[in-house]
């Protein structure tokens, strides 16, 4: 996949390592990004590079199970680095390092050409080949220096580890390296056929003709339990046959056919399907599940709210990534009361860890469940799911666990009975902040003071009515008494507006602290309420017209924290700057409450946004204002790809379509598009078991291919 291969920054407050602050944890991450200058993932795997190939420095390594397992992967030539003339993406999981030999006495300029062609998988093929461009053979001497520190993930972005030991058992051709007193056993094999072991690795020194090449394989193999992989990609089957080859050409197949007439979009969407494809990762016991990673390259791993919004905004387009993340995560479903990695019966996972010292990751444990909001939002997609046509039974199938987590969140979210879920952490480690803004900082007052105590998130009461009324479209599906989740909704929604409301400003605060004090702070967080509808519609215009407010709208994006709150920061994390994710979806619930010229506004801007970006949003961006910065201004250390940020041009789609699904009552709501797209066509886009063609422009919207059953309705 072209673009992937080359990254520079990633970080995530998510995985912070509870001892530090934030800010230090991103500085780490930048510095981090800056030494791996090529990055490529498959799965759970990645490798970080130079761009030679080269795998040595500080963060650089291929990355199997959250664990490094190399830590050194260096060729020389006649004992030199070769020059680095250029990277040549591919595929997420392969591309090919060009450089050159050193001139040798008898030449007027070097001769000898080097391609690295790699490819990642369950490990790692390199096939090495010199070309030889001069007319006279050369000897050549390839050496390999090859290590694996096996340094769980946690352990690069900052936390000491437990000491290792680490033993080497070589053969001809053959290096295994073992990791002796880990919890769970790790090793790498090396192969090269034709190559022998020395004291830092593999060499071998052959001829290569005169106008001639030779190439040579090299196989990296991890293990675990005592348990080698097979390698992905071997000599006996073509790279097209591999099981990554095959699952890219049936997620591009799969995809419905996108045309619009903002050129900007349609290259947005292209490489959000790409990097989407790329971020998926599947379970070795249930490989037919698709679940979507948090974002490359160090969040390559199933995280709770990450992994459940992505999926929603891209149900339309991909059901089946949303149906293997929730049965993902459905088997990972807490089911006893754990204070050290916040486990409780019928909670979803924050992030799950395979790192080779589950002690350093959040919790302890390696699953974390740390997390506010990921149980509600299972619950919504799984509703959602079956509005846009999933299967019944594959549906039914996760009710177990949706009941689960209506328990959870009646009995444990709910700490204190005053119906709000709230969240206060109960080991000494983990997150204090445990909503999408997890940052230490990221929930304080108008003044700047910090809330205390046990908390209750504005948006996460959203998500519990969102979760009250999917539980309700679920019992209607099958045949159950909906009206007591209905009920439920609706008290939780009168008391909300009673407890949040902030009359003097028009707008909900973000939080009620541990003394039940309204948090007044104005954040993007409310555009979520408007999301799930928890918003009553008396109030909603005054809402979207504070978030629509040049304190809040950068003319790019919504600010996560208004103007002219004590801690805005246009550059921090969590205070100031805009995240894209968050933007669509306070566009998507403007929209909801018909508001759809004011959330074509921002839905522009991030275009332009992305425009600025070459159609990849990062993870989040600088909060300036348009009329101070005319340019999106990039945060320092912002992950790209990341997966809600890759999700964000596909609910913009859905949102300027006015797209909405609800099959179990045969409905489609579409059309006419948004001005900002221009003509669109949307073709084989999956409702159910029918492939839907829609056309649209601003004034016209057709819809082919429903079944006979279902009626279309217009936005308008």
């Amino acid at each position: 996949m072209q673009g992937l291969a080359i990254m520079s920054q990633s970080t995530k407050s998510q995985s912070a390592l509870p001892s530090a602050p934030i800010d230090e944890v991103a500085a780490a991450a930048g510095a981090l990004s800056r030494e791996a200058e090529v990055t490529l993932v498959e799965g759970s795997t990645f490798c970080l590079s130079d761009k030679s190939g080269s795998i040595s420095g500080a963060a650089r390594g291929l990355y199997y199970k959250d664990t490094r397992v190399l830590s050194a992967l260096e060729l020389t030539v006649d004992g030199v680095l070769p020059d680095i003339l250029t990277v040549v993406p591919d595929q997420a999981y392969s591309c090919r390092f060009v450089g050159r030999g050193v001139r040798r006495e008898s030449e007027f300029e070097a001769t000898l050409l080097i391609e690295r062609r790699r490819w990642i998988g369950a490990g790692l093929r390199e096939d090495i080949t010199l070309s030889n461009h001069a007319t006279q053979d050369v000897r050549v001497r390839l050496d390999l220096r090859i290590d694996a520190d096996f340094a769980d993930i946690f352990e690069i972005r900052g936390i000491k580890g437990r000491e290792r030991t680490i033993t080497r058992h070589s053969d001809a051709g053959r290096l295994e390296l073992r990791l002796e007193n880990a919890v769970d056993q790790r090793s790498v094999l090396i192969t090269a056929a034709g190559w022998q072991t020395s004291p830092d690795g593999l060499t071998v020194e052959t001829t290569v003709p005169a106008r001639g090449s030779w190439t040579g394989t090299v196989q990296v193999a991890p293990g675990d339990d005592d348990h080698d992989q097979e390698p992905t990609f071997t000599d006996s089957r073509p790279v097209a046959e591999s099981v990554p080859a095959l699952r890219a050409a049936a997620w591009n197949a799969a995809a419905p056919k996108i045309t619009v007439g903002h050129p900007g979009l349609d290259r947005a969407l292209t490489i959000s399907r790409r990097d989407l494809g790329a971020l998926r990762i599947f379970d070795e016991d249930h490989p037919e599940d698709a679940a979507v990673a948090a974002g490359a390259p160090w969040f390559m791993t199933l995280f709770g709210r990450d992994s459940l919004l992505t999926s929603a905004m891209m149900l339309p387009y991909f059901g089946d990534l949303a149906l293997g993340t929730l049965r993902s995560l459905a088997r990972l479903q807490g089911t006893t009361d754990n204070p050290q990695n916040e486990e409780q019966p019928g909670k979803i996972l924050h992030e799950i860890r395979k790192g080779s010292d589950p002690s350093l990751s959040l919790g302890g444990t390696g699953v974390y469940y740390g997390s506010i909001d990921s149980t509600p939002l299972f619950v919504v997609v799984v509703a959602q799911a079956l509005r846009w046509g999933q299967p019944i039974d594959a549906v039914a199938e996760l009710m177990p666990a949706v009941d689960r987590a209506m328990s959870w969140i009646t009995d444990y979210g709910d700490r204190d009975g005053d119906v709000f879920l709230e969240y206060e952490r109960t080991a000494d480690h983990g997150l204090d902040n445990q909503g999408w803004k997890d940052s230490g900082d990221s929930i304080s007052f108008a003044d700047g003071r910090l809330a205390t105590g046990s908390i209750a998130l504005a948006e996460v009461q959203g998500y519990a009515y969102a979760a009250f009324r999917a539980r309700a479209e679920l019992a209607r599906a099958f045949g159950e008494d909906q009206q007591p989740w209905l009920d439920r909704a609706a008290d939780l929604q009168r008391r909300f507006h009673q407890a949040f409301w902030l009359p003097e400003q028009g707008f909900y605060a973000i939080a009620l602290d541990g003394t039940k004090t309204p948090v007044d702070t104005a954040t993007s967080n409310i555009g979520h309420c408007l999301w799930s509808g928890i918003v009553p519609d008396d109030v909603a215009g005054q809402v979207v017209e504070r978030l629509m407010s040049p304190g809040m709208f950068t003319g790019f994006g919504i600010r996560t924290l208004a103007d002219d709150a004590g801690r805005y920061n246009p550059a921090s994390y969590h205070n100031g700057s805009v995240w894209p994710h968050d933007t669509v979806l306070v566009a998507a619930g403007i929209a909801r409450y018909g508001f759809r010229a004011e959330a074509e506004r921002i839905l522009a801007g991030l275009l332009d946004a992305a425009d600025s970006y070459g159609g990849r949003l990062p993870e989040l961006l600088c909060g300036f204002g348009r009329d101070e910065v005319p340019t999106p201004v990039p945060y320092p250390t912002a992950c790209s790809p990341q997966a809600w940020a890759a999700a964000v041009p596909y609910q913009l789609l859905t949102t300027a379509l006015g797209l909405d699904a609800d099959l179990p009552q045969r409905r489609l709501t579409a059309g006419p598009a948004m001005a900002v797209l221009g003509a669109t066509r949307v073709s084989g886009l999956r409702v159910g078991p029918a492939s839907l063609t829609l056309v649209a422009d601003q004034d016209f919207v057709e819809v082919t291919g429903l079944p006979f059953s279902v009626t279309v309705t217009s936005t308008d």
